[in-house]
């Protein structure tokens, strides 16, 4: 409330609140108007604000399913069965006709285990050890192919020893996760190898830059080995599924409704296994990292 002055000024109204001053209160004296009124209101437009943003948050979670469910409906409706009639099926037919099982073998053998050491991408190849051979054979055929993939960078790595670690120096919190597999106890440097491998971290470039880290051969070829499984089994998974669904795109075949739950269920336990290690992974190793940040400071 205001008063007027006499003057055509206008005088903000004084509150006085008078407490026991022999309990420790107090008397406060303060001005009222607006202030008062923003104090009063403040908590229902923290309401009114905090409402409208769980909207939007809900507005934009519900849209992008949507995208998401159109985008997957195209892609399983149109998309795929074009991929897979004008793409798979001729290139499955034309591998099959022109090598042998066993030529086929050693190909796929060959370049898992050298596409690293040139920094290509070895996936399509265990996608197609995993349409070809199956879990069992295709496996065996991955990672003994993939032992001498993690091992070829690794001697390679001599030659550029000094640059390495140099580039190692030039980014420090970026190599500090790489540093950290590189000390402490046998166990403790396999154990940051196997993290690094099912971490998002290119294991390409591990390759190579493992060395100037100091970590020992030993713990690096079983870690990088059972690190990759995970990985092995999406590929293997992947090309199964691949074969999958070149047989159900013949018209003289099809899936039936068990096979349709069995594949999508194990695609979904896949996935899920996939990205749980992952997410485990990347917690572990940013806990090494504080560990080692807290003990060198």
């Amino acid at each position: 409330m205001t008063y007027g002055d006499g003057v055509g000024k206008t005088v903000p109204e004084l509150k006085m609140r008078m407490e026991d001053p022999e309990n420790g209160d107090y008397v406060k004296l303060r001005g009222g108007g607006s202030d008062d009124e923003e104090e009063e209101g403040s908590p229902q437009a923290g309401c009114s604000i905090g409402s409208v943003t769980s909207v939007w948050f809900w507005v934009k979670l519900i849209s992008l399913l949507a995208c998401v469910a159109v985008l997957a409906f195209v892609i399983i409706k149109w998309i795929g069965p074009f991929l897979i009639e004008k793409e798979l099926i001729p290139f499955i037919i034309w591998v099959r006709s022109t090598f042998s099982i066993p030529m086929l073998a050693l190909l796929l053998f060959a370049s898992v285990a050298l596409f690293p050491s040139i920094l290509l991408p070895s996936s399509p190849s265990m996608w197609m050890a995993g349409l070809t051979f199956g879990y069992g054979k295709g496996f065996l055929l991955i990672i003994s192919a993939a032992s001498i993939g993690v091992t070829l960078p690794f001697l390679i790595g001599h030659l550029f020893l000094h640059k390495m670690q140099e580039w190692l120096k030039q980014y420090p919190k970026k190599a500090a996760i790489l540093r950290a597999a590189g000390e402490g106890t046998w166990f403790h440097q396999f154990q940051a190898v196997t993290l690094i491998r099912v971490s998002p971290f290119p294991y390409m470039i591990y390759n190579y830059c493992a060395l100037a880290t100091g970590v020992h051969y030993g713990p690096y070829i079983l870690g990088s080995l059972v690190g990759m499984v995970p990985e092995i089994f999406v590929s293997i998974y992947t090309g199964i599924m691949l074969r999958t669904l070149a047989v159900a795109s013949d018209k003289r075949h099809g899936l039936s409704a068990m096979e349709i739950v069995v594949n999508v269920l194990g695609f979904c336990a896949t996935a899920s296994a996939t990205i749980v290690c992952t997410i485990y992974a990347k917690k572990k190793l940013s806990a090494m990292q504080s560990e080692e940040a807290a003990e060198t400071s």
